[in-house]
């Protein structure tokens, strides 16, 4: 366990960021919020603060539960960190996705899917 600890290293070792300096980089731009205000990277994180995280197109909440100051593995990141984020958030990020598999589907640009090729070797053989 430890005692004080960066928020940008928090944010790296519960796998919110794929790299401590990305961490900083959000904390820098503003993404990373505590009670509505913006935090540098450098503040210290406390257990039971409620942070504001943008990564777009939707904001998370999160409600620290423990500190670390090791990157731990995915199943044990609910021990650390508690999620809050609103379903609306959550509903924002499905829809994209789904609209994003409806564009391929409609417009066929890429790669073609197995059934493609599929069917294209059906109409050449």
């Amino acid at each position: 366990m430890a005692e004080d600890v960066r928020m940008d290293k928090y944010l790296w070792s519960v796998r919110i960021f794929k790299t401590r300096s990305e961490a900083a980089e959000a904390c820098k731009k503003g993404k990373v919020k505590i009670d509505g205000m913006a935090v540098k990277p450098s503040r210290e994180v406390k257990v039971g603060d409620v942070m504001e995280v943008r990564k777009n197109p939707i904001t998370h909440r999160f409600r620290v539960l423990a500190l670390l100051d090791k990157r731990v593995g995915a199943k044990l990141v609910p021990e650390y960190l508690s999620d809050l984020t609103p379903q609306e958030e959550l509903d924002k990020l499905a829809l994209i996705r789904e609209s994003q598999v409806e564009a391929r589907k409609e417009d066929r640009s890429g790669r073609p899917t197995k059934k493609d090729r599929r069917d294209l070797d059906s109409i050449f053989d």
